[in-house]
């Protein structure tokens, strides 16, 4: 009897029946029949499919994706495990365009069916990625990616340029976002292709008038995403170089969040989005309103506690003595005042009585030495010839005119010689003389 043969009246479990031989009297499990799917699949041989990414996520170090068809009428699920991942580029993300190599596999517990990926790559970008990482080396060494080089977006744009795809949503996320934030905002749009030949010399076109208008303030490059492919024309160097020496502020704001054209690089800013580049041009008015208010409060606050500092500043000057009563002080300086005035009074009557004491004794001094009071005391002075005093009685021999000061006036005399001493009356004056008048 073989696993699948079961005694006669007798059921065989499910897990021994083959899908093959089932029947409702003897169904299969679900379990042996996905072990059968699952052993059919694993026959299949592995192949190489192209397609677009539409999901990239990643759980737990491996990433859970689905590629769809170019022509969007067909869908994969597939697998790809962490020792595989990291053998890929860098680069894959949603929107990419890749050829991968797959093999299908089917899942017994969840009955689920996908395929693991073995390799992954862009498709024909391989030669063109390579020119835009030669590219990219040429313009950092001209210095086109400096962060000096970068011109400052205005506070409040007076006219925003925008250069995007006509009727496409990265120009209904912008006009919308940035209205939204600043009601009064104006726009000066110019369509442009934005992938295929026609894309880099429209844009081209359009950022030199745009440049040249001397209302706008700041310009935004919009489009939405798409795959490396569509996105080349925003790595062309023509348009690049013609960003850099734009000298109005350009904002690039290319696909979604992980698409990096090279205009990334050269724009004076980046925007992750059509969206979030009318958030970083146009002020929010709300936000602006918040911010006057906050300051308008600051400074109320501060104005307020100067004031009230300054008048508790001066009602503590008031209170003061000095300012109280004001006499006050004057009443006290002119106690002192008097007082240094009586001193000074005293100070100078004391040196007049010493100054006129010192003139009087100089005085007296002087009286007593001078030639007049001894005169006074009955003295002469005899002068000859042209007024020498006699001071010799041989200067005046006899028969000499003699011109004799008394104390009051003065008198002729002719002398008549020397007179010999007379011990017992002689004067104690020397040199007096005998004279006749």
């Amino acid at each position: 009897m073989t696993s699948f043969e079961s005694a006669p009246g007798q059921v065989p479990p499910p897990d021994a029946v083959h899908p093959r031989d089932s029947s409702p009297e003897t169904p299969t499990s679900v379990t042996r029949l996905n072990e059968t799917i699952r052993d059919f699949v694993q026959r299949w041989s592995a192949v190489w499919v192209e397609g677009e990414i539409t999901a990239w996520n990643l759980r737990g170090g491996h990433v859970f994706g689905r590629l769809k068809d170019a022509s969007g009428d067909a869908m994969i699920s597939f697998r790809l495990w962490s020792s595989t991942l990291q053998r890929l580029p860098d680069t894959l993300r949603s929107g990419d365009r890749v050829v991968a190599c797959v093999k299908p596999d089917y899942f017994v517990k969840s009955g689920d069916f996908s395929f693991t990926v073995s390799s992954m790559r862009h498709t024909g970008l391989g030669e063109q990625l390579e020119k835009l990482e030669r590219l990219r080396a040429q313009l950092r060494s001209e210095g086109l990616f400096d962060p000096a080089t970068k011109k400052r977006l205005p506070f409040l744009p007076t006219v925003i340029g925008l250069i995007t795809g006509e009727r496409s949503d990265a120009e209904k996320d912008v006009h919308r976002n940035a209205e939204l934030r600043w009601p009064h905002v104006r726009f000066r749009t110019i369509h442009a292709a934005v992938q295929g030949d026609r894309c880099v010399p429209e844009t081209l076109s359009a950022l030199q008038t745009l440049d040249a208008d001397p209302e706008v303030d700041v310009i935004i490059i919009a489009r939405g995403g798409g795959d490396p492919q569509t996105l080349l024309g925003f790595s062309d160097e023509r348009l690049l170089r013609a960003v850099a020496a734009a000298s109005t502020p350009i904002v690039s704001a290319i696909g979604h969040e992980n698409d990096h054209p090279l205009l990334d690089e050269v724009a004076d800013l980046r925007a992750s989005t059509p969206t979030d580049a009318a958030k970083k041009v146009v002020p929010d008015v709300a936000e602006q309103r918040a911010i006057v208010q906050q300051l308008r409060s600051r400074a109320r606050t501060r104005l307020t506690q100067r004031v009230s500092h300054d008048i508790a500043q001066l009602e503590q000057l008031r209170t003061r003595p000095v300012l109280r009563s004001p006499e006050s002080l004057l009443t006290s300086r002119t106690h002192e005042l008097w007082t240094l005035r009586s001193r000074g009074r005293d100070i100078v009557g004391r040196q007049m009585d010493a100054a006129d004491r010192q003139a009087t004794h100089l005085r007296a001094s002087l009286r007593a030495l001078s030639p007049g009071a001894t005169l006074d005391r009955g003295y002469a002075i005899a002068h000859v010839g042209d007024g020498v005093i006699v001071r010799d009685a041989a200067q005046a021999p006899a028969g000499t005119a003699v011109v004799v000061t008394v104390a009051q006036g003065s008198f002729a005399a002719r002398s008549e010689g020397e007179v010999p001493e007379a011990p017992a009356s002689r004067d104690t004056t020397r040199g007096d003389s005998r004279m006749d008048s």
